[in-house]
């Protein structure tokens, strides 16, 4: 198991683990693979955050359905260098999940691989504006990547791929 620092803040960290860390131990996923918490299952998990990828890069419309104050006080987690926690609910899977949209868990992760290499081409100035998160609404590039890195690092530990560390 890797053993991953936790820091939000540092930009550097969170462009190496998107772009290296998360998909190493993808590589060793297995579709049998079972989360320490929760219930989804390993393709689950990582169509889960192909979804949310997807739409930081604009190829998955969303909406943000929270009152502006809400979202604002929302927001603060992005920069609050604290992980998830285990017993967070996004509001939009309180139905359940969607259907699987790949054959088996390895074709989504391709596919994840490709939509996060092009989120961190973009964060190379090519970024049109902001987009909307479901919790946090409208968001920039860098709020994105704060985004993804706490919602990678939350899912890669429920499936006991990485280990924590501290900044």
């Amino acid at each position: 198991m890797v053993v991953v620092p936790f820091d939000v803040n540092d930009e550097s960290l969170r462009k190496t683990f998107l772009g290296v860390t998360v998909f190493s131990v993808l590589s060793e996923l297995s579709p049998n693979d079972r989360p320490l918490w929760g219930s989804m299952s390993s393709q689950q998990m990582v169509e889960h955050l192909l979804w949310a990828m997807e739409a930081s890069n604009g190829i998955t419309d969303v909406e943000c359905r929270l009152p502006a104050k809400l979202i604002e006080r929302f927001k603060t987690f992005l920069y609050n260098n604290s992980p998830t926690s285990h017993d967070f609910m996004n509001p939009l899977l309180k139905q359940g999940l969607p259907p699987l949209r790949f054959a088996g868990v390895h074709d989504a992760v391709a596919a994840l691989k490709e939509q996060t290499e092009d989120f961190l081409d973009q964060g190379d100035g090519v970024w049109p504006g902001p987009r909307i998160h479901p919790v946090f609404g409208p968001i920039d590039y860098e709020e994105w990547s704060r985004s993804h890195f706490k919602h990678f690092y939350h899912h890669l530990l429920q499936f006991g791929m990485i280990g924590e560390s501290q900044g």
